[in-house]
């Protein structure tokens, strides 16, 4: 048995994770809509072997939001663009099941795998800004309990339209002039409480036998919703033993649904802070905390509070003792409250790491210290891999690349070539079969 294998993810967001990268003297500060500032980026983390790149999306934003969410490309039409200078490396595309059909989501994605050979992701989304839902026709956001109950409906339908062509139900026989087996073709006739939807997907059978699904979201809810129908999880731990509960508790949800636990990839959000000693390591996470305005770090606590405003409170004081629930993002919610307390931070303190991190774990170190905080996590299972998300782009990635990454390939714990054509394969998953060759086998 060798050692086990660490997953790594890159997620992009714009500039970099930090809510200030933009401003740093090092970036292009409209990257986000250029894009061979993208292409760069994806070959960088390609010839590391990195696992894929990770796009989130959102349909609305604040005058205050992270930059990188007022103006960019749809992740869907930029994965398109960068399937096609790459070759390996695999691409998460987020999408929100709350506004969107389920036809829709299956074709885009099935089309987009077509495209780069297997290599493609969608991240489900149940969409926490009220202000998504004015941009879609409707006066409030659903709520959040209602919200993943039509998810799982929702990604029950996907799946389904993607098994509507068998692997073999395509022939094109130009002699006999058969073009496919009629009884290898299913249209899905799904009725249920939301959705009703008969099929078949104008789409054959995915490459690497369906997309990768992701899921983000680390609530009671989200969790179900992830243990049943996710290969991989995106999830935001602070601590060691955190991030240990969850991984425990996630895998035996992923049992109780009839499953092994190694169908499903743990990969919480890291943002590395490299240097080539730790003190250098702090100060570049401090340049960047320097150039963050009280106005936007204030707002942007606000926002993952769940809209709780903290502005007319003692800036160098406590979070206040109670804050109201939300209809947004929970887990993520509770995550920076904990934080908060655990730690004993002032408003102003907890603001500013929350706008360096976005409520995920951040480490410094020396290469050898890097390398050394993540693979604590793998060996004890605290996690399968990470999603890392430097702080500004392209440098925190390169510094990576070049120094970390090579630490873990002489461990024997991350790649040196990538193991298979898909991501799937890559990723160490199983071959998913289509559920009407199942039942033919069955039989």
């Amino acid at each position: 048995m060798g050692k086990k294998q660490m997953k790594l993810g890159l997620f992009l967001m714009g500039t970099g994770h930090h809510i200030a990268s933009w401003r740093h003297p090092d970036v292009q500060a409209d990257g986000n809509e250029d894009l061979k500032y993208f292409q760069n980026i994806t070959k960088i983390a390609e010839n590391a072997k990195l696992d894929m790149l990770f796009l989130s999306d959102g349909l609305s934003f604040t005058k205050l939001s992270h930059p990188a969410e007022l103006v960019r490309f749809e992740p869907i039409t930029l994965i398109a663009s960068l399937s096609a200078i790459t070759k390996n490396i695999g691409f998460v595309a987020t999408a929100s099941t709350t506004y969107n059909e389920p036809f829709h989501i299956a074709r885009k994605f099935s089309s987009l795998d077509h495209l780069n050979g297997g290599r493609s992701a969608w991240n489900v989304v149940t969409s926490y800004y009220q202000t998504e839902a004015n941009n879609f026709n409707q006066q409030s956001h659903l709520d959040h309990s209602l919200r993943y109950e039509k998810a799982t409906e929702f990604v029950e339908v996907v799946k389904g339209l993607w098994d509507s062509w068998e692997e073999d139900a395509l022939v094109r026989d130009k002699e006999s002039g058969v073009f496919f087996h009629p009884d290898k073709l299913h249209a899905l006739d799904f009725k249920g409480k939301y959705y009703s939807v008969k099929g078949p997907l104008n789409s054959s059978r995915s490459p690497q036998g369906r997309p990768v699904i992701v899921q983000a979201g680390s609530s009671e809810a989200g969790t179900d919703l992830a243990a049943k129908t996710a290969d991989v999880i995106f999830t935001a731990q602070q601590t060691l033993e955190e991030a240990q509960a969850f991984y425990k508790k996630v895998k035996q949800k992923v049992v109780d649904f009839g499953r092994s636990p190694d169908d499903v990839k743990i990969m919480p959000g890291v943002s590395p802070y490299v240097g080539k000693t730790v003190e250098e390591a702090y100060e570049k996470y401090e340049q960047l905390q320097q150039l963050i305005t009280p106005e936007i770090g204030l707002d942007f606590l606000s926002e993952y509070l769940g809209g709780f405003d903290v502005s007319g409170y003692d800036l160098d004081g406590p979070l206040p003792d109670v804050i109201p629930e939300t209809n947004g993002n929970k887990s993520r919610r509770q995550l920076i409250i904990d934080l908060a307390k655990r730690e004993n931070l002032t408003i102003r303190e907890l603001y500013l790491r929350v706008a360096g991190s976005r409520g995920h774990r951040i480490i410094f170190g020396t290469p050898e210290q890097i390398a050394d905080q993540l693979e604590e996590w793998i060996s004890n299972d605290a996690a399968d891999g990470f999603n890392l998300m430097f702080s500004h782009l392209p440098n925190s990635l390169e510094d990576f690349v070049t120094t970390v990454v090579p630490i873990l390939q002489q461990r024997g714990i991350f790649r040196t070539e990538y193991e298979g054509d898909t991501l799937r394969k890559n990723l160490g998953l199983p071959k998913v079969e289509n559920r009407y060759t199942e039942e033919q086998v069955k039989i």
